[in-house]
């Protein structure tokens, strides 16, 4: 695992400037929450993390997103490759309706080119386990992955993730549509996750980005003729008792936003 360092990163969907100079490290082997008010840009800079905001039409981005040494916007970097390192895992679970829970966990290892059923199993397996989801399914592997519960759903979503041997996994609210006891497991796999892989999570909930992360970032867009910002960013134990900006505290404290 490697630090990510965002330096001066601005994006753009059309003529809209949604962020401006961001500057941040992910240190790796953390978990690292985003929080702020809706609209604000933290979605957009989650998948600026691992060039998905690319794939939104006359969207665009500057500045640089630095993984160990390695530039992710660098010219001759394949996103792809980008992905492989840098997962990401969506707000509303998405497994593939017509394929089996194998299936799905496998689907990256098979577009990357292993079809080893031995190999693909034993990976399915690990990923699953890394997802706290293999004693639940482990018998249902041959059955449509659409037809699973919602936290089940999603730790399967974590599990096809994590299959294809990422170092950092983004979770964008990955707990938002869930029940109580279907967002415990997402946070207790998140714990266990951060031992192998660096977490970045957007959430809105300030009582699970105090739970789950080590450090904080708050972000908020002021109005709509300027774009979002990084107000301000720390270990997560200072920002929600201690926040130096008063704009932090107010929305920790549930004063607006």
């Amino acid at each position: 695992m490697s630090d990510l360092q965002v330096i001066g990163l601005n994006a753009w969907f059309g003529a809209d400037r949604v962020l401006g100079d961001i500057n941040m490290k992910v240190e790796a082997g953390r978990v690292t929450a985003i929080i702020g008010p809706s609209g604000c840009g933290k979605s957009t800079l989650l998948r600026c993390l691992n060039r998905m905001h690319e794939e939104v039409p006359n969207a665009r981005v500057t500045g640089k997103v630095v993984y160990g040494d390695w530039d992710l916007y660098g010219p001759d970097v394949d996103p792809t490759d980008v992905r492989c390192h840098i997962g990401m895992v969506f707000q509303r679970p998405n497994p593939f309706p017509t394929m089996t829970v194998l299936e799905n966990v496998v689907a990256g290892l098979r577009l990357r080119g292993h079809y080893d059923r031995a190999s693909l199993h034993d990976n399915a397996e690990r990923a699953m386990r890394l997802a706290g989801v293999w004693d639940e399914l482990k018998d249902r592997l041959n059955r449509p992955g659409g037809r699973l519960s919602g936290g089940q759903a999603q730790r399967l979503c974590i599990a096809r993730a994590l299959a294809v041997g990422p170092d950092m996994l983004l979770m964008d609210e990955p707990a938002s549509a869930l029940d109580p006891i279907s967002t415990q497991q997402i946070e207790d796999t998140i714990q266990e996750l951060k031992e192998t892989v660096t977490i970045v999570i957007v959430t809105h909930n300030m009582q699970q980005a105090a739970r789950i992360s080590d450090r904080t970032a708050f972000m908020l867009r002021e109005s709509h003729d300027r774009p979002s910002a990084l107000i301000e960013y720390d270990e997560t134990r200072v920002m929600f008792t201690a926040p130096t900006d008063k704009r932090t505290e107010a929305y920790i404290t549930g004063r607006f936003g």
